[in-house]
């Protein structure tokens, strides 16, 4: 997830009715909505060039969840068999707690395992609790902590993974 900085909690408006999206692979023409969903989601947001350098990559699974033709949020990993590395997860504000973060996060595991990725990790920031929960019911564990490892505010990282020794307990 980078030091980058989550803007805020989820919002207070978005309905819980969950909805099952179309988890597809991020292509160039989503960058201007993935960049709509990153300004509105960090303090210091990628940009539509951070997003296609990934995207050119042949290492790395980006995502998009769809709705109704929109996209609302994505999911993206990089890494090299058998480790990779969660870099990125938001979902559009209006869509939060609607199962939106649990399907992207079990279709970029199914994706990325079959590229040959058998560890996942991921940081997230302490304080970020349903994540946090979202990542432990997909089977991800705590492994440790990065101590201000956050900026904009300053805050400590929980480090996760999910391998092999998890997958029982998960998505």
């Amino acid at each position: 997830m980078g030091r980058r900085g989550n803007r805020g909690k989820d919002d207070a408006s978005a309905q819980s009715v969950p909805v099952t999206p179309e988890i597809r692979r991020m292509v160039s023409a989503d960058l201007p909505e993935v960049e709509r969903i990153e300004q509105e989601n960090f303090s210091r947001p990628w940009t539509a060039e951070d997003y296609q350098g990934f995207l050119d990559r042949e290492d790395a699974d980006f995502l998009v969840a769809v709705v109704d033709g929109r996209i609302v949020g994505y999911i993206g990993e990089y890494g090299l068999p058998d480790e990779g590395d969660i870099t990125n997860v938001s979902v559009d504000r209006r869509y939060r707690n609607r199962h939106i973060g649990t399907c992207l996060v079990s279709g970029l595991i199914q994706t990325a395992g079959a590229r040959g990725i058998r560890k996942i990790f991921l940081e997230v920031r302490e304080s970020n609790a349903p994540a946090i929960r979202l990542y432990e019911n997909a089977g991800f564990r705590k492994t440790g902590v990065r101590r201000n490892y956050y900026t904009s505010p300053v805050e400590d990282a929980v480090l996760m993974m999910r391998g092999p020794e998890t997958e029982k307990d998960g998505i």
